[in-house]
């Protein structure tokens, strides 16, 4: 009987909780990776539409100083996008719930989707640079929202896995974007608008299914008030319908928080109980993309040719440096669970910063000998596979995980906006540096590896297994408060019906 009890406590993967997860991860998560990738195959067959569209409107062609900066523009409105759409993610999720916000966002895909589609037959490339700017507001708010939807459906022994899921999702969509991108398919001059445009299938498949599965629990519960709801979500979640424990939990949390109210990015910034949350938040998700994984993709093709892979054949392997990534991901959405968040990221940022050293050198010296190119290959494969294991997948898990309720969407707010600015500003200055540094641009790199490394094992603790009051518990030591929320103490103002209320 007992042991019934336990394996009742421990949450199992039921068909609702997975088709949840396969619906929001596909619908957003996918969107986020394929838009990352798609216009890199297309970009001469873009540029040259550019050309054509500007020289029928004014009769002389662009000149390649305005056609570079036209070309910018258009790849980095996706961050910039991003950006915006990282600061949209507290004001929707609180009005409009998890998967609210979700199923409204897609209305910055499905939009966009059509109109790149068409914009070749309207020869207008303004409503690319629009649709780009569209499809980041997109991604950025799915970006924050997906993740903190999963870890709030998922019991605490699946956190992990689920919380990796859409990363697993943003690798698929590279990995679909680079195969879909190749000349023989879409990444040709008739294709490419159909290639861009295939981004509202996931965000229209989301539109239809994903009305069909649970709100959040706990926002039902915490927000919303709703404690019927609340029961029937995690009825249907979990497969069972003794679900007090889980609601009670959930209770201590609300309980624990509501002297807090509704936090805003300024009162998180504010606040000494979340300091070291906080400042956590802003190294992991500086430290992720930061440490190179962009600039190791924007290097990857030239790394290749001179390892002697024919220029036709490039992209082919970069699909499969795509599949790595993909495998890879897959790996940590298993492992996670049975080594940690902390080991995993550990070794992660430690593989980037050796293969980041080890590519500096092999770039160095290139024509030293034969070999030298090949391990310069091995480096980005390992690289990749470093940054699948744990700087990628973990830190958004992180941040549903040590954030409580009424601080997570804030916290997801700085969170996301580091993120995007932290990609904006990589995008916009690595072909700055590369000129500048040549190979020794990795160094940079290795160099915030290895902060964040020293960083993560200093002071970011283990939370697999962890209910979020107990993660909560463990940062109450680390920022040298006495109660979870010292605040709460403004509760013994208010009249004891209010205070039940």
């Amino acid at each position: 009987m007992e042991q019934q009890e336990q394996s009742k406590k421990k949450g199992k993967l039921t068909l609702v909780l997975a088709l949840a997860t396969l619906i929001a991860a596909f619908g957003s998560s996918f969107q986020y990776g394929y838009n990352v990738s798609a216009v890199n195959s297309p970009a001469e067959f873009m540029k040259d539409f550019y050309n054509a569209t500007y020289t029928d409107r004014n009769g002389r062609p662009l000149d390649e100083f305005l056609l570079t900066l036209l070309w910018s523009i258009s790849v980095s409105m996706f961050p910039f996008g991003g950006f915006i759409g990282s600061l949209l993610v507290g004001p929707l999720v609180n009005k409009f719930g998890r998967k609210g916000a979700l199923l409204f966002n897609n209305i910055f895909s499905i939009v966009p989707a059509i109109l790149m589609g068409c914009s070749k037959v309207a020869t207008s490339f303004e409503l690319i640079i629009i649709s780009r700017l569209l499809v980041g507001i997109c991604a950025g708010v799915s970006s924050n929202v997906v993740p903190m939807y999963l870890g709030e459906l998922a019991p605490k022994n699946l956190r992990g896995a689920l919380g990796v899921a859409p990363q697993l999702f943003i690798t698929v969509g590279i990995l679909v974007a680079q195969i879909f991108g190749l000349r023989s398919l879409l990444a040709n001059e008739n294709g490419w608008p159909i290639l861009l445009g295939l981004t509202g299938v996931p965000a229209a498949l989301q539109l239809i299914l994903l009305p069909f599965f649970p709100e959040s629990p706990r926002y039902l519960l915490i927000q919303k008030k709703d404690e019927a709801a609340a029961r029937k979500a995690l009825k249907r979640l979990r497969g069972w319908d003794d679900v007090d424990g889980e609601i009670e939990e959930i209770r201590q949390e609300d309980e624990a928080e509501r002297a807090q109210g509704f936090i805003s990015v300024i009162k998180l910034f504010k606040m000494r109980s979340l300091r070291w949350q906080l400042i956590s938040i802003i190294i992991l998700m500086g430290g992720q993309q930061l440490s190179g994984v962009n600039a190791i993709y924007y290097y990857a093709d030239q790394i290749y040719i001179k390892a002697g892979v024919k220029s036709s054949d490039v992209q082919y392997v970069t699909a499969g440096t795509g599949a790595v990534n993909v495998v890879m991901t897959f790996c940590a959405l298993f492992v996670v669970e049975l080594l940690g968040r902390r080991i995993l990221i550990l070794l992660g940022f430690c593989i980037c910063l050796t293969a980041c050293c080890v590519l500096t050198a092999t770039l160095v010296l290139q024509s030293a000998a034969s070999w030298v190119p090949y391990i310069s290959i091995v480096c980005v494969i390992a690289y990749v596979t470093g940054h699948a294991l744990g700087p990628s997948p973990i830190p958004a898990l992180l941040i549903t995980e040590i954030f409580l309720q009424s601080s997570r969407p804030a916290a997801f707010m700085v969170g996301g906006s580091v993120h995007w600015l932290s990609n904006f500003t990589v995008g916009l200055i690595f072909p700055f540096i590369q000129a500048g540094l040549g190979a020794y641009s990795f160094i940079i790199f290795a160099v915030i590896c290895l902060l964040t490394t020293v960083y993560i094992f200093l002071i970011v603790p283990e939370t697999k297994g962890k209910t979020f009051m107990e993660i909560n518990q463990i940062f109450t030591k680390m920022n040298k408060v006495s109660e979870v929320y010292p605040e709460k103490e403004e509760l013994k103002d208010i009249p004891p019906a209010v205070s039940e209320q």
